[in-house]
């Protein structure tokens, strides 16, 4: 996935993944949207970020579940 939104810079919040330009967490952003916060409201409470970089927060939630997600086939162990 070519995510140029979501950056990693170890002088930046310790290396923790943000939205560029920014000190916004990706995680904060998850979270929010995890309690049930419209995306809106995040807006509001940290107007640095955009629509865009919601989206992008929610694809790289995707992904990375597609990533962790098992294989079809593999039968699973009990």
């Amino acid at each position: 996935m070519n995510n140029t939104r979501i950056v990693s810079d170890p002088r930046v919040c310790g290396g923790a993944s943000v939205f560029r330009g920014t000190r916004v967490l990706l995680r904060t952003i998850l979270a929010s949207l995890a309690e049930g916060d419209d995306p809106e409201e995040i807006l509001k409470d940290y107007p640095i970020i955009t629509m865009e970089d919601i989206r992008a927060a929610i694809a790289f939630a995707a992904a990375s579940a597609v990533e962790d997600m098992p294989w079809p086939g593999v039968p699973k162990v009990a």
